[in-house]
């Protein structure tokens, strides 16, 4: 029986032929092309005061369902901001997290922090599609690419001025995301077969990551403790959606999850 990944990404493959079909991809290129130019990824994260924080605008998710019942994306991104996000992630896969390349477009209009365009990426048709709907970054999964593909796919993403997250669940990915040489590295604590977390995943990690490269922990970290943790042991960012999406009040979620040890 094939995985959750498996499905997603038999899914994308159908998704990236449809796309094509509408728009060709040199009509496609045409449009990332004429975009203004991309905010700086690596400026606004690599914070020297605190752990930086990438803040995901999600509806729902395959594990969890939908998380926010009263969804409203530009909201919820004003709201990131408000409480001192340092970027965004906005989940635009439709299928599974009922996401979409349109919310994208919209916070792009509304806010001025960088965008990761969050999504199962297996093509390069993706790539200069996250940029013509407003990306200053992408993100690359590790555990559904081949190493050819993640070098391939990043390459696209430095033509357009793109930065690249390229997350890894597996450490024996780690070779591989090295050599495509991105400077962002993501550690998903959740295993994307079984959706299981463990925070403990970026730790461990955290020592076979070189310097000069910036190392981002995602999912699992609910609160305070948990990205104080992180940095302590030298993670340069977080990734957070489900804890803050199923906040009331999200820029109070944001300045609490980032307060300092005696303010939390």
């Amino acid at each position: 029986m094939a995985t959750i990944l498996e499905r997603i990404v038999q899914t994308k493959q159908q998704e990236v032929a449809d796309a094509m079909r509408r728009c060709p991809l040199k009509e496609l290129r045409h449009r990332a092309a004429s975009m203004p130019p991309t905010r700086d990824w690596t400026e606004a994260l690599a914070r020297r005061d605190r752990i930086g924080l990438i803040a995901e605008v999600k509806r729902a998710s395959p594990s969890k369902g939908v998380l926010r019942s009263d969804f409203d994306p530009v909201a919820i991104a004003r709201a990131y901001v408000e409480g001192g996000a340092d970027a965004l992630s906005v989940l635009t896969d439709r299928d599974y997290f009922q996401g979409a390349l349109e919310y994208l477009e919209a916070i792009r209009d509304a806010v001025t922090i960088p965008l990761l365009r969050k999504d199962f990426l297996i093509d390069p048709y993706q790539v200069f599609e996250a940029r013509a709907a407003g990306a200053d970054a992408v993100l690359l999964i590790a555990e559904c690419l081949s190493p050819a593909q993640m070098i391939e796919l990043r390459q696209c993403a430095v033509e357009c001025g793109m930065e690249t997250l390229i997350e890894l669940y597996d450490p024996v990915h780690l070779p591989a995301v090295l050599a495509t040489g991105t400077r962002w590295i993501g550690v998903n604590n959740r295993d994307l077969h079984t959706f299981e977390v463990d925070l403990q995943r970026a730790v461990r990690l955290r020592p076979q990551v070189p310097q000069g490269r910036y190392l981002v922990a995602e999912s699992g970290i609910r609160d305070a403790k948990d990205a104080r943790l992180l940095w302590g042991h030298g993670v340069q960012a977080i990734l957070v959606g489900e804890s803050l999406m199923r906040q009331p009040d999200v820029a109070s979620a944001v300045r609490q999850l980032l307060s300092p040890a005696d303010e939390s």
